[in-house]
């Protein structure tokens, strides 16, 4: 494999882990656990897993032998995250070290290459062609969803085929719903296969008591403010654009939080806020064209506004809106068949209650065309594809011209549009990153080795130098709850939202109106660094270190 020469350096990179994980490991088990809501009814659904106890990791002076040969199967399932290579990596080198004859498969694809006996051998030159590097392509990854039997019965045939012991599941809160119910099923076949997940996701929702912060989040929104830090450095050298920035988090704004908190934007919107002050799109508009009209007054035409990718849905007249159609336009034949835009337009304005008409009426062409546009499995509105930032711009530019018609504004307004989203998902892993995914595959071989299913593999601390850290491991079952998922009540792993009564929003909230002012207070944070002093390239994120109580 050709490198850059920052791969290659990037190669050598021994990553920092917790004292615990350097020598021998003994497993302490804490009290009995219950799910975050829903108890009776997960308890219920997962007999086998529910209850089970906390689980940390503390050095041994006890030598273990691991005579018995285990061979483990990973997966990795769903978007790309930086760090995923390094959590194999880790459990890699834990299940050698425990003994040289142990073989880890990594199944290809995703969940799919388990249910189709697609897999490949990961040996030390695989490997070691990986380490500290970002992607999944070391075995691709997959959105197949493990919840049918059949799915479960091919894995068993799969795993006893191979001699595989334990499966680690590396993805979100999808996937490791789908571990946690996987680990319930072979726990009730007594088939001798064991289940542990990893925590990743670079939209930084799966967080909770237990977990800190999702792997690669840390490396996203580095990347994404070092582009968004370039972008202000244009606009306060060139003085003439506004940049609409929409960034990626469909069901939670983290991403453009951190991104805010890390580069200072002039204005930046939180999902979360818009639907708890039940603000409509006028609402939003108005409070973007309040910046740039206050600007406008000193001279200043230009300025950075971030959006999370899925604002729209979190508005609570469009989040009808969007359902209305979804129920409309499924499976539907008839309107599949009209021809030209403006056929389905008035077709769709004919079958909306009146509130929704109106506020379909008002949006741009463009993106009332997007609202009834290709459509998901489920037949929903594909959010990520709707260009909010495009809808902005054109809404604030028309609201700009009513008010220079007043003579209320007398500034200039050019805009552009950006959505940074692949930028960052498989960047090369930061120092934390590459450090917490090593420590998270180390982890998940330990949990492994110690026989534990249903769990996820856990390293908490993380605002302290990485040998501090602490490695365990949580019942999956206790970060569940019951929701509704296509019309049916299921078991899934509650999503965190940006908390409004949280450290890193109030943060933003206390230094908004500062950011927005005609004082230019940008920051540039510059690329994700590498080499250097601590306080420059090991740092977590600024929201982790106002959530542990600093800045």
């Amino acid at each position: 494999m050709q490198k850059s020469p920052l791969q290659a350096a990037r190669q050598s990179y021994q990553p920092k882990m917790p004292v615990a994980l350097l020598g021998e490991v003994k497993l302490k088990e804490g009290a009995a656990t219950q799910s975050v809501a829903d108890q009776d009814e997960i308890k219920k659904l997962f007999p086998n897993t529910y209850g089970m106890p906390v689980i940390d990791m503390e050095p041994s002076s006890e030598v273990v032998r691991h005579d018995e040969v285990l061979n483990v199967g990973v997966i990795l399932s769903g978007g790309q995250a930086p760090g995923g290579h390094n959590v194999i990596s880790g459990l890699f080198d834990a299940l050698k070290k425990m003994n040289p004859k142990n073989k880890l498969y990594g199944f290809l694809g995703g969940p799919s290459g388990l249910i189709e006996g697609k897999y490949q051998e990961l040996t030390a030159e695989i490997i070691d062609e990986y380490r500290n590097t970002g992607g999944f392509d070391i075995i691709g990854s997959g959105r197949t969803k493990l919840e049918e039997t059949w799915q479960f019965d091919n894995g068993i045939e799969v795993c006893k085929k191979l001699g595989i012991n334990a499966i680690v599941i590396i993805g979100g809160d999808d996937s490791n719903t789908n571990a946690c119910v996987l680990a319930e099923y072979y726990l009730q076949k007594k088939c001798g296969i064991q289940v542990i997940g990893c925590p990743k996701t670079i939209d930084g929702d799966l967080k909770n008591e237990m977990i800190e912060t999702s792997f690669g989040f840390d490396t996203a929104c580095k990347v994404y403010s070092e582009l968004i830090g370039n972008i202000q450095r244009d606009a306060n050298s060139a003085k003439k654009y506004w940049h609409f920035i929409r960034l990626m988090g469909r069901s939670a704004s983290h991403i453009a939080l951190e991104c805010a908190l890390q580069s200072q934007p002039n204005i930046c919107l939180i999902s979360e806020e818009v639907e708890a002050k039940n603000m409509t799109l006028n609402d939003i508009v108005e409070q973007i064209v309040e910046v740039i009209v206050d600007r406008s007054k000193a001279g200043l035409n230009f300025g950075t506004i971030l959006i999370p990718e899925g604002l729209i849905e979190f508005i609570p007249a469009m989040r009808v809106l969007i359902q209305e159609l979804n129920d409309l336009l499924s499976a539907n034949d008839e309107f599949a068949s009209l021809e030209g835009d403006d056929a389905k337009r008035e077709y769709v304005k004919s079958m909306l209650t009146p509130a929704s008409c109106d506020l379909y009426r008002s949006l741009p062409k463009g993106i009332a065309r997007q609202l009834t546009l290709e459509r998901d499995p489920h037949g929903n509105v594909m959010v990520s594809l709707i260009e909010t930032e495009k809808l902005l711009i054109e809404m604030v530019s028309k609201r700009l011209a009513q008010l220079k018609a007043e003579g209320v504004y007398k500034g200039k307004f050019a805009a552009l549009n950006h959505f940074f989203g692949y930028e960052g998902r498989c960047a090369i892993p930061s120092n934390f990153d590459a450090d917490y995914c090593y420590s998270i595959g180390q982890t998940a071989m330990h949990l492994i080795a110690a026989g534990k299913s249903g769990y996820m593999a856990l390293v908490r601390n993380l605002t302290k130098p990485a040998a501090e850290w602490k490695a365990g491991g949580v019942p999956i079952t206790m970060m569940m709850n019951m929701e509704k998922r296509n019309g049916k009540m299921k078991p899934v792993i509650q999503k965190a939202l940006v908390d409004l009564n949280g450290a890193p929003f109030l943060y933003l909230k206390n230094h908004r109106a500062e950011w927005a002012d005609v004082n230019t207070s940008y920051i540039y944070p510059g690329p994700v660094q590498y080499y250097g002093p601590t306080e420059v390239c090991d740092q977590p994120t600024h929201t982790l270190k106002l959530e542990r109580g600093g800045k």
